[in-house]
């Protein structure tokens, strides 16, 4: 699981270093898995999450200045806030799939916090259903080997 949080003033800069790190931590982890270096796998993918905690204020929300300096911008990009291109990272993060699920979660740094999330395809309830049901599944292997190794040393 890889979290990550942004509250402001440089929205931007940090911006641009969460997504480079979200990219490079997935795909070093990717690499990783395909390489034994995270032990056995036993034909069984890990799961990868990714949850973001964004500061909920209004700067967040204004639409930003996109610079065309040496390439176009993707159309997604032009005029988006920064919570859109929070949805756009968090969305491409799963369809690219470096990560299995994202959460994306605004929350507000007053005494009273406020937690809300933008779409329903980036919640808390989707990102902890994906975690428990890879925790089952995990559940079911380790019963099944353990039925296995019981049913082998009855057998011997």
């Amino acid at each position: 699981m890889e979290f990550k949080s942004q509250a402001g003033p440089s929205f931007g800069n940090n911006f641009n270093n969460r997504t480079e790190e979200a990219i490079g931590s997935a795909t070093d982890i990717w690499t990783a898995f395909r390489e034994g270096s995270l032990g056995k796998s036993e034909g069984f993918r890990p799961l990868l999450g990714y949850f973001f905690l964004l500061e909920d204020c209004p700067r967040v929300h204004k639409p930003v200045k996109a610079q065309e300096t040496h390439f176009k911008i993707d159309p997604i990009f032009q005029q988006a806030s920064y919570c859109k291109r929070y949805e756009v990272l968090c969305r491409r993060l799963v369809m690219e799939r470096l990560y299995d699920v994202a959460c994306l979660t605004l929350a507000t740094d007053a005494k009273k916090t406020k937690f809300r999330h933008p779409s329903a395809d980036l919640s808390f309830e989707l990102f902890i259903s994906a975690v428990k049901g890879q925790a089952e599944k995990w559940l079911a292997l380790s019963k099944a080997k353990k039925n296995d190794a019981e049913g082998a040393a009855k057998g011997a």
